[in-house]
């Protein structure tokens, strides 16, 4: 298989840092039918996180979110890459946007165990659309 690179939003929504935000938010949007590309949990200060999620379609999460109080922000951009797991997968991503001089200010990626990979790749929002172009998408 070889990589799909895709533009995806992201929501987040800001919760007081103690144990059960995160199962009680996932339990909310699995009931809701709100299926995510990608989670993350991202400290905000010493007393607060964010828990970010990539749905696979924005309006179902927001119809959730709506329909259950929840005070999610967002829409914000970032590129999703999955692939094959081989030495050098993300180089290319890299090499594109530095030729493009565009700084990819946080990114975070994980293999699957089975031979394949996902990484979130994030550049601030001016510069979304020149690296949309500079990707090819």
């Amino acid at each position: 298989m070889a990589a799909t690179l895709q533009a995806v939003r992201y929501f987040y929504i800001t919760v007081k840092d103690q144990p059960g935000q995160a199962y009680k938010f996932l339990s909310t949007l699995s009931a809701a039918d709100v299926n995510l590309l990608a989670f993350n949990i991202v400290p905000v200060g010493l007393e607060q996180t964010q828990l970010v999620v990539f749905p696979e379609e924005s309006q179902t999460l927001l119809a959730a979110a709506q329909s259950r109080g929840l005070g999610i922000s967002g829409p914000q951009h970032a590129f999703l890459i999955q692939g094959d797991d081989q030495l050098g997968a993300l180089v290319q991503y890299h090499r594109l946007l530095a030729e493009a001089n565009i700084n990819v200010y946080a990114s975070s990626g994980v293999t699957d165990g089975r031979g394949g990979f996902g990484y979130v790749l994030y550049v601030r929002s001016e510069d979304f659309d020149r690296a949309r172009s500079a990707l090819g998408i």
